[in-house]
């Protein structure tokens, strides 16, 4: 991994370019794993699901690489608070995708990659707190919470009744 990042050294800080690099290389991955289930998946709604999540992490990149020509990152003055998880990554088990796989069980996918995404950006964040970096990962922590809360909310919706 390009600017490789000790995940148990809260303390590592980066320059401007090499942060938002990793940044892009986590957005990359993120993206390759709902192509991959996209391509596994026969279900449409399954599908559908990997799709939309797989636009985000197109759109997060391309913002990111924008970043990289202008030197900064734009919407730095909308830093707003995480939103706080469900933790329904705790509760749903992690499965991989078969080709029969379902809406339920692409759905418990995405929230256990949306949450490695905000465990990733949370931990750079706070390794580069105070530095002008600190607030490009806090904004990428803040996006990605955002991203885990709806899909927990549409997996509660879906998914869970009312006792």
């Amino acid at each position: 991994m390009r600017g490789e990042l000790n995940m148990s050294d809260n303390q590592v800080c980066y320059t401007f370019d090499a942060a938002v690099e990793m940044a892009i290389q986590m957005e990359e991955e993120g993206f390759r794993h709902y192509l991959a289930a996209i391509r596994l998946l026969t279900n449409k709604g399954a599908k559908e699901l990997m799709r939309e999540n797989a636009l985000d992490e197109l759109d997060h990149k391309h913002q990111l690489e924008k970043a990289l020509l202008e030197g900064r990152m734009a919407g730095g003055g909308e830093l707003d608070q995480p939103i706080p998880s469900m933790h329904l990554d705790y509760i749903l088990k992690k499965q991989e995708l078969g080709p029969h796989s379902g809406v339920r069980e692409a759905l418990i996918y995405a929230i256990h990659l949306e949450k490695e995404a905000v465990e990733f950006y949370s931990k750079v964040a706070n390794g580069c707190a105070g530095a002008p970096m600190g607030n490009l990962f806090k904004q990428l922590h803040t996006e990605e919470s955002r991203h885990l809360q709806s899909l927990e909310d549409l997996y509660e919706h879906h998914f869970m009744t009312e006792n």
